[in-house]
């Protein structure tokens, strides 16, 4: 059997005002369903091992993680040995119920920027607010980085973590590379 890999080999740049680096294999599984229904909180926070998100926020623990996607989705993130088996046991616990369960790792590249400089980093490239006061760590935004749909949240004050589509990898790494380039602090934050 082969091994994973990753879509740019794990990437870095590590000589901007912060560093971006390619994560992963990661485990990411979709689920669709009632957010608010207390089989699937239970059966989710079980498999993750972090508490359940409110809208908009993201709680992880290493790879383990649980997002906030929309009204009736959530990502569920794991160790990419791991999600198999977690989307399958989502599957079975789920039968009978209106839900949908789809591991989509292979399909998605996360990445990380980290520094303290990461928020300037990010708010040039995303339509969001992120003055301390309107982004902190645990928060969760779907929204555009530059031409591309992306999703990302606060790891800790100095850490944020970006998921977009496997095939948009190197668009994203280079826009990230671009923003941190060195000298390009804006000063705002």
């Amino acid at each position: 059997m082969s091994e994973p890999v990753t879509a740019l080999n794990n990437a870095s740049e590590t000589n901007g005002i912060a560093a971006i680096r390619e994560l992963g294999p990661l485990g990411m599984i979709t689920l669709r369903g009632d957010l608010s229904a207390a089989y699937l909180r239970t059966l989710t926070t079980k498999l993750a091992g972090v508490k359940f998100p409110d809208v908009r926020e993201c709680h992880s623990e290493g790879e383990n993680g649980l997002a906030w996607m929309s009204p009736d989705e959530l990502l569920v993130m794991c160790s990419y040995a791991q999600a198999n088996d977690h989307a399958a046991r989502m599957s079975e616990a789920l039968s009978g119920k209106h839900a949908l369960v789809a591991n989509v790792s292979d399909a998605r590249a996360v990445f990380e920027v980290k520094g303290p400089h990461a928020r300037d980093v990010i708010a040039k490239l995303a339509p969001v607010d992120l003055t301390p006061e309107g982004f902190t760590p645990g928060m969760f935004r779907r929204s555009r980085m530059a031409q591309v749909p992306a999703a990302f949240w606060m790891r800790d004050a100095e850490t944020f973590q970006i998921i977009c589509f496997r095939s948009v990898a190197q668009y994203m790494f280079d826009l990230l590379k671009i923003a941190a380039q060195p000298g390009s602090e804006v000063g705002h934050f």
